[in-house]
């Protein structure tokens, strides 16, 4: 009760800038299912990558260049969060990711995905803190992707906890197209560790000689989108193809995602990557996307507000500049709109705890709320 009480009042107090039903933002965008309007909470974001929604209210905003930003009150807070780790802000890699443990109300966790330096280059790391006031304190990395490279594409990266409290999080092949299939490093692959990093005993390839026991499932590209189905509890994640090629999956464990032994994609210079577009031993995406739309960022609705797209999938497109709606049924794609076509480009896409679905973009660097009308 005390928790609840606390939330409403500071969405009262306007703490999600939140605008009633009489309020209405922007102009009216019609879609196939609903109307909404478009909010914008804030701008001058630079490469914002991910978000997460405090109990008090505040939102947490991960700048890709190495700044978690607060958003609070209706404003985006020009001092960043300080005492985060040290990021690598290199080619793609940065600050990438920022979630709350599911228990953050008990123990205070958050959780970023970054790439940190190491040596000559770096790799996408995991670490956790604790927020005391603007600072980030009690800091432990608890997962180094390995091995270090200084090449500076392909860091993934989300995290995402399921309903038994383990984390999930995902490495590109860090643009080395063979690093996926090997067994023998963390690079495009999804990762599954205890909350504290620890690897489970269950993980299919704990004890395996030769693979990194913290690895999920393997063989893909490079995945910057990842959720569980409000109904089903599967884990499901999209990645980049490289031209063409992009793909929807679901994520189980042990698997074989195919990349680069299969693939709907080329080459960035048109040149062939196989000629095999399935393969036995090997798993087909749910959907690909050819032409590529860079998908990144992923979310499923469960939120009243959107009766009509409850349990949809919502995935961001950078390329694409676009919101890409998936229905799923049984594992199978049944319907797909485009929503905000040419908007910008889209990062990352979240519900937030008030049920409205947030998404952030880059150029322009916006942090923006759908409100249904």
């Amino acid at each position: 009760m005390f928790k609840i009480t606390v939330i409403t009042i500071f969405l009262t107090l306007g703490f999600y800038s939140c605008n009633t039903d009489e309020e209405r933002p922007g102009e009216l965008i019609e879609t196939d299912l609903i109307s909404f309007s478009i909010d914008t909470l804030a701008d001058g974001l630079e490469n914002p990558w991910g978000m997460a929604f405090l109990p008090d209210g505040r939102i947490l905003i991960a700048e890709r260049p190495g700044r978690l930003r607060i958003y609070a009150m209706g404003e985006l807070r020009d001092q960043p969060v300080e005492g985060i780790p040290d990021i690598w802000a290199h080619g793609q890699g940065g600050l990438l990711e920022v979630v709350l443990h599911p228990d953050y109300d008990e123990n205070g966790w958050i959780y970023l995905a970054y790439a940190e330096p190491r040596g000559p280059g770096g790799n996408t790391s995991i670490a956790r803190g604790r927020m005391t006031g603007n600072t980030f304190t009690d800091v432990e990395v608890i997962f180094r992707g390995e091995p270090a490279t200084g090449a500076g594409q392909h860091f993934g990266s989300r995290i995402v906890f399921d309903d038994d409290g383990y984390l999930f999080t995902t490495i590109g092949d860090r643009g080395v197209m063979h690093n996926a299939q090997t067994l023998e490093n963390h690079n495009g692959k999804v990762i599954r560790l205890y909350d504290d990093g620890r690897v489970p005993d269950d993980n299919p390839f704990t004890g395996v000689d030769g693979a990194m026991p913290e690895i999920w499932s393997y063989g893909h590209r490079n995945i910057q989108g990842m959720g569980l189905h409000p109904e089903t509890r599967e884990l499901w994640t999209h990645e980049h193809g490289p031209r063409g090629g992009d793909e929807i999956n679901l994520v189980e464990p042990g698997l074989n995602y195919g990349w680069p032994e299969v693939t709907h994609g080329i080459n960035y210079n048109g040149t062939v990557i196989t000629e095999d577009t399935t393969r036995v031993g090997m798993e087909d995406p749910i959907l690909h996307w050819t032409p590529s739309i860079a998908p990144c960022g992923l979310a499923f609705v469960d939120s009243e507000r959107y009766p009509e797209w409850q349990n949809n999938m919502l995935v961001g497109a950078l390329a694409g500049q676009h919101i890409h709606r998936v229905v799923i049924e049984n594992d199978q794609v049944t319907e797909t709109e485009y929503l905000l076509q040419d908007f910008a480009r889209f990062r990352d896409v979240r519900v937030g705890p008030d049920g409205y679905i947030y998404a952030l973009t880059e150029a322009p660097g916006l942090f923006i709320r759908i409100v249904p009308w």
